[in-house]
């Protein structure tokens, strides 16, 4: 039987990373509406506005081709939205490498985010780049959906919108990757 070797994913250097600077915010809010179905995003019971929070844009080209938003908070970094408008291009792992970077340069020992159990393509995603699965919170949505009614009932491939599923990683056993 072929064993395969986990190889860290690669990062395209034809992406650019940019800062969310106070021009970008009028853009990442109607782009938070578009994609994340309203305002505000919800993680653990608690709203946030991404569009207010700090960032990465990855660009390429002079055209955005993603955004990450993320919130510091004792030694932790939460990563709150990633979104990648080009899938499979390398803009995910471009812009979550600069916000693990932010991090350690903040002193974060953990770098956590929260998805949902439909998320097959993210949970791939973040575990192949080091995260844990680390809680499952059962049924978590069905209190997040009390905050923001319009979060769908099915998700990704058919699959019902119901738990939260926590990964996280170890931001200082990963210096020097």
């Amino acid at each position: 039987m072929m064993q395969m070797q986990k190889q860290k994913p690669t990062v395209r250097t034809d992406i650019e990373i940019r800062p969310i600077e106070e021009q970008h915010r009028e853009w990442l809010k109607s782009r938070v509406q578009e994609i994340w179905n309203g305002r505000f995003v919800v993680s653990r019971g608690i709203s946030y506005e991404p569009w207010k929070l700090p960032g990465f844009l990855a660009v390429r080209d002079g055209v955005t081709v993603g955004v990450a938003t993320y919130y510091v908070h004792d030694s932790e970094c939460e990563l709150i939205t990633l979104d990648s408008f080009t899938q499979w291009a390398g803009v995910g792992t471009a812009l979550i490498d600069a916000v693990e970077e932010e991090a350690r340069k903040q002193a974060c020992g953990r770098m956590w985010m929260i998805t949902t159990n439909d998320n097959l393509d993210g949970l791939r995603f973040y575990q192949r780049r080091g995260y844990v699965i680390c809680a499952v919170h059962p049924n978590a949505i069905d209190e997040s959906r009390k905050l923001k009614p319009s979060i769908p009932l099915v998700g990704n491939y058919g699959i019902d919108i119901r738990d939260e599923i926590e990964l996280e990683k170890n931001l200082w056993c990963w210096i020097g990757w």
